[in-house]
């Protein structure tokens, strides 16, 4: 492998200075480039710029790769294909995609148990809506769906859009009986919705200027936004506002939400205007939420429950001191979820890593029967929730897949335990899963800890890759208890049959082993994060598997400060890196309370500003400021210029600190998406071509022919 298999014939932008001095806790720490977060000036538009032509002028040498990867992706996709109907009140529900188009369509049957199925109708086609894919100076135009929330009679759709990756969304109405517009328009929403069961008043959220939902309106069909009535703010900057229709339709919940609290308001969904009853208040370290059955709430709570509990209380006294427990607390067991029918209660849980689903039937003195865990056919897999809107439908939908197998839809008979396959993703040009195989490693951190990681392979990748160890991809993120789970990707193959092994790390700081295992990762213990990842790393290469200068680490957002993190602690593991819209100037963005989702990001992160602990835990692993002559790998960061979650100035930030200090020659590289956000660019055909950028830059930099 070559020093830098990526030539250099471009020179990279490298601006002036403009230093600026942080003092905190007794240390000054100077920023060399705080200007670029103006994204109003055209000086630093232009910056962003210089730094995509540089970038394309350095991955020029990769355009067949990237075009033959493309052709690749694009060949195993079946590109016309339609979704497993769902059907509810008489309607069934579907998407549709078309070969040659961005974006999904949206339809649906009337369905009639004597004559069948009706005629489709496509009541909502994005391709339509989004209009050309570029504006007329050949960039990409964005467009997003937010709120799409059909009303309880069928007989109209809410739907928000998103233009520029701001995630601010305009919300407008249709009449799906005549497929035309209300004039109502409602203006800088966030996620988020509920209809009244009256058909004509929906529930919606709006975001402070942080970005944050902290107001709930109301809205009259046929009146003017600037009539609607303003619910709820909420003054508290670590909640999040949210709302949502129960499945069976009975309430409408107000829910705040922080990193370690809930509050939830119930509004009978009949009533609109009827005031928000309290079910129980916030207080620090309080978890819950709520499922409605028949005349009881089922509560899911941490309430003396590090890995909660379900608790059962009376509709009409939903507060705590009538909570009465009914699934306990189990020390290796955490619940995720529950979905609550007529006949059964279907609860989502996760152990030793792995996602399960845990089914109870209702017994005639309202107690749970014996809970029955469905049991998949492979080991590290992964099962989730399907779409079940019928509280007394005795056939649950669910999703099963792994890295080998491709997702599937499935239904199980809760009184029979049948299994039925509806759907499962079709890969094109003949793919054959017993090709490969996915297993679980783990790695040993330095206190002892065991990580867990998924890895997929070719089980002839020896034939492929020749003697010695072969190169890797290490996926992780690590951050919000979030847990990414193994799953399939098309894409992906296109590395694995060039020989490489694919490792998805489940570190601390996520939630593949339970809470304890995320609180081991964050505030003060944050470290253990980038220490389990490096791990990883180091059991690539003892297990054989791969070997330092042969890996790629890659993550996004959060798991970009992993990346930034991980290469600042062991540069030399490395022969590729990856960050996508990473966090990686963590305490500056932790000092700006104005910055969007500041405040709330200190229950996960902590306050460098309040606490002198959480400032040198955050000073020892902050990427930007860490950054030091070391011989760093070749280094693709991607950043969006409308990203409202991480700023774009972060990588660019970071890019300029990488160029300035590293030891090596490999080039670092910045791509922009100008008119996109945090997702990176809209449409499939787009996110295809940009994974074939990230793929050929990763094939590139390890010199895999």
């Amino acid at each position: 492998m070559s020093k830098n298999p990526i030539p250099s014939p471009a020179i990279p932008p490298a601006p002036a200075p403009r230093p600026t001095d942080r003092t905190l806790w007794g240390e000054t720490v100077t920023d060399q480039h705080p200007w670029l977060s103006n994204l109003d000036d055209p000086e630093v538009r232009a910056h962003f710029e210089a730094e995509n032509t540089y970038a394309a002028a350095m991955l020029e040498p990769t355009a067949g790769l990237q075009s033959t990867l493309f052709d690749e992706i694009k060949s195993r996709i079946k590109e016309t294909d339609l979704s497993v109907p769902v059907e509810k009140d008489g309607w069934s529900y579907y998407g549709r995609t078309v070969e040659g188009q961005s974006y999904g369509i949206h339809c649906r049957r009337p369905v009639d148990p004597v004559s069948g199925p009706g005629d489709e109708q496509v009541f909502f086609d994005e391709n339509i809506e989004a209009g050309p894919t570029t504006d007329d100076d050949g960039e990409p135009n964005y467009f997003a769906l937010g709120v799409f929330d059909v009303s309880p009679d069928h007989r109209l759709l809410a739907y928000g859009v998103d233009r520029s990756g701001h995630e601010r969304f305009e919300i407008r109405f249709r009449d799906l009986e005549t497929g035309t517009d209300f004039d109502d328009v409602i203006d800088n929403c966030s996620y988020g919705s509920a209809w009244s069961t009256d058909n004509q008043t929906l529930f919606y959220l709006k975001a402070d200027d942080a970005n944050r939902p902290y107001q709930l309106w109301r809205h009259q069909l046929g009146t003017s936004a600037d009539d609607d009535v303003l619910v709820h703010t909420e003054s508290d900057d670590r909640f999040f506002l949210g709302v949502g229709l129960e499945r069976d339709e009975k309430f409408i919940h107000m829910s705040m939400s922080s990193a370690i609290s809930d509050e939830v308001w119930l509004i009978p969904a009949a009533e609109p205007s009827a005031d928000p009853v309290l079910v129980e208040p916030r207080r620090q370290f309080f978890e819950y939420g709520l499922a409605h059955r028949g005349d009881s709430f089922l509560v899911m709570t941490n309430h003396e429950a590090q890995n909660f509990r379900i608790m059962i209380t009376p509709e009409a006294t939903p507060s705590q001191e009538h909570w009465t427990e009914l699934v306990p607390h189990r020390d290796d067991v955490m619940i995720t979820g529950l979905d609550a029918f007529d006949s059964h209660l279907i609860v989502t849980e996760r152990t030793g890593g792995i996602t399960r689903l845990a089914i109870a039937p209702w017994l005639e003195d309202g107690s749970l029967g014996p809970f029955e865990t469905l049991r998949q056919p492979e080991d590290v897999s992964t099962t989730w929730s399907g779409a079940n809107p019928d509280p007394s439908s005795t056939v649950y939908r669910y999703g099963y897949g792994s890295m080998v197998s491709p997702a599937s839809v499935m239904t199980v008979d809760l009184h029979t335990d049948e299994r039925t396959l509806l759907k499962q993703q079709e890969v094109l040009g003949g793919y054959d899963p017993d090709v490969y195989e996915t297993w679980r490693e783990w790695a040993t951190a330095p206190d002892g800890t065991q990580v867990p990681m998924s890895l997929v392979a070719r089980r002839d990748r020896a034939e492929i890759v020749g003697d010695g160890p072969g190169p890797a991809v290490l996926y992780g993120y690590g951050s919000y208890e979030v847990t990414i789970d193994p799953s399939f990707s098309a894409a992906r193959l296109s590395l694995l049959d060039r020989g490489f092994a694919f490792a998805l790390a489940h570190p601390r700081g996520g939630g593949a082993m339970g809470r304890s295992w995320y609180e081991n990762g964050k505030f003060e213990h944050k470290a253990n994060t980038f220490i389990d990842m490096v791990a990883c790393a180091e059991r690539l290469i003892s297990a054989g598997i791969s070997e330092a200068g042969k890996i790629a680490v890659r993550g996004g957002s959060a798991g970009g400060l992993m990346v930034g993190a991980v290469l600042n602690r062991a540069p030399e593991l490395f022969g590729a890196a990856v960050a996508e819209v990473p966090f990686v100037d963590a305490i500056n963005t932790m000092l700006d309370p104005s910055l969007p989702l500041t405040v709330t990001e200190w229950e996960e992160w902590g306050n460098p500003a309040e606490s002198e602990e959480i400032y040198r835990t955050m000073r020892g692993y902050t990427p930007i400021e860490n950054v030091d002559a070391r011989p760093y790998p070749p280094i693709l960061a991607t950043a969006g210029l409308s990203d409202p979650r991480v700023g774009a100035w972060e990588p660019a930030k970071w890019v300029l600190a990488l160029r300035e200090h590293s030891t090596s020659e490999h080039p670092v590289l910045l791509w922009t998406e100008m008119g996109a956000g945090h997702g990176g660019p809209s449409g499939r055909y787009a996110a295809w071509r940009d994974e074939a950028r990230v793929l050929a830059f990763v094939i590139t930099s390890l010199g895999v022919n």
